[in-house]
């Protein structure tokens, strides 16, 4: 019965093809050693390669030791070429911070990926059973997981981790150990109450059964593949909504905020998610809390935020855009300063920009077209020579309400601090004509005494 089980699940998923080469992660207990044993009797059919990978955690002593020595035997008496190493996990987890479960996780899959490298493989197989499916659905509830946390364990994921028996209940897997003689061995830690799974496994989902509802395992794994369906609707087209409003590099994700802020909830936690993968390859250990915290940035009152997500995100909030990104921004100022010509144009290559001045009649000037790169002044109330040059420290500029300081105007224009000093400060000997295109003086204001017009435009190179 469960190998027909198998089979369908491996044909309906696609999980394994002729000519696969498997690495199988055996711990010794009953569901990979099951999964050992079911491969075996596949190698033939399929035309498949299997090799075992076993990592002893150092946590049970002697008994971790007579794991490693039944793994290697049960191997050995299959035919299955085995690989076990050993790694100090609790010293792994304590430099690193994290806890033993997700410590003991990473190392695992660490290895996996290393052994699947070194045997050419293409496929990593995993035990996870229907019971684990329920428990972990559990366990993402109780940490208010989003929809794609309720679809549980996946049953393929892009870096070619199977789980091929994941449709069949623990007891089911016992049964078939005791058929065929396998003898498992059974980590007395997972009779412990001291693990959030093993709570869930041992307490929390007997309760459910004995109180509410006898099938519950069935039900919660029912409702999740129910969800799968609308989920993977949803992702499709966020994945289309990401293309649209992202610009990507290989360590970064510009998220455009005038089309990102249009979208639904739904498809912008999932944008977010998408621009994670992107940079990590993964979304692992980043919860529905951090989605949210990032869906918050898009507010007015975020501009020139930045938030740390784990695993070395950072996420800085920009005037019209949200940057996800793994390296720190770090703002470096840029100093420049040159003469400007009344008539001609000159080149400020700091910035990448082209300034143009031209002197004209006040009639001329209201016949032309002017735009927002172009501002005019009255040229009888410019004082000595032109120049245009970073900002410095006390800069200001009268304004209609009175004078301002430079910094302050950024600061209202919600200019990050790493761009600042890259707008254009266009000065005569008494003070400041205008901060970029973004803001003229009063003092240089075009009014019905104007006879000469001095225009000045900016364009980008």
């Amino acid at each position: 019965m469960i190998f027909e089980k198998l089979l369908s699940t491996i044909n309906k998923y696609k999980l394994i093809e002729d000519g696969d080469k498997i690495v199988l992660g055996l711990s010794g207990g009953p569901d990979s050693v099951c999964l050992l044993h079911l491969l075996y009797r596949l190698k033939d059919v399929l035309d498949i390669e299997v090799y075992a990978a076993h990592l002893n955690h150092q946590i049970r002593g002697i008994e971790a030791q007579k794991d490693a020595l039944f793994v290697s035997q049960i191997c050995e008496d299959l035919g299955i070429t085995s690989f076990v190493k050993s790694i100090n996990v609790p010293q792994y987890c304590k430099e690193k911070g994290v806890s033993i479960e997700d410590g003991a996780r990473t190392l695992r899959y660490e290895m996996f990926e290393e052994i699947k490298q070194k045997t050419k493989s293409n496929k990593i197989a995993i035990g996870h059973n229907l019971n684990d499916q329920a428990e972990t659905i559990l366990m993402r509830v109780m940490r208010g997981t989003g929809l794609q946390g309720l679809r549980g364990i996946e049953y393929i994921r892009d870096n070619g981790i199977i789980r091929p028996i994941l449709d069949i209940e623990r007891s089911e897997i016992e049964a078939y150990c005791k058929k065929y003689d396998l003898n498992p061995r059974i980590d007395k830690t997972n009779l412990e109450t001291i693990y959030t799974r093993n709570k869930i496994r041992l307490e929390l989902i007997p309760y459910m059964k004995d109180n509410f509802n006898p099938n519950v395992i069935e039900s919660i794994v029912r409702m999740s593949k129910g969800l799968k369906s609308d989920s993977d609707y949803i992702e499709q087209e966020a994945k289309i909504k990401f293309k649209e409003v992202s610009d990507l590099n290989s360590y970064s994700v510009e998220i455009n905020l005038e089309k990102y802020t249009n979208l639904h909830d739904a498809i912008k936690a999932r944008v977010l998610r998408n621009g994670i993968k992107h940079i990590l390859g993964d979304t692992n250990f980043i919860d529905q809390k951090h989605i949210e915290d990032l869906i918050e940035l898009e507010n007015e009152n975020k501009i020139n935020k930045m938030i740390t997500l784990p695993r070395g995100i950072l996420a800085y909030r920009r005037k019209n855009i949200i940057i996800l990104t793994t390296k720190e921004i770090v703002s470096e100022d840029i100093d420049f300063c040159y003469n400007i010509p009344s008539n001609g144009f000159i080149k400020i290559k700091e910035l990448d920009l082209i300034l143009e001045t031209q002197t004209m009649s006040i009639d001329r000037y209201k016949s032309i077209k002017t735009n927002k790169t172009s501002k005019g002044f009255d040229f009888s109330k410019v004082k000595g020579g032109i120049v245009v040059r970073s900002r410095k420290q006390g800069d200001k500029i009268k304004l209609v309400a009175g004078s301002k300081k430079i910094k302050e105007l950024f600061i209202d224009l919600k200019i990050p601090r790493e761009d600042r000093c890259k707008i254009p400060v266009v000065t005569d000997e008494e003070g400041i004509l205008c901060v970029g295109d973004y803001k003229t003086s009063e003092n240089y204001k075009i009014d019905s005494k104007t006879k000469e017009v001095l225009k000045i435009s900016f364009k980008k190179l």
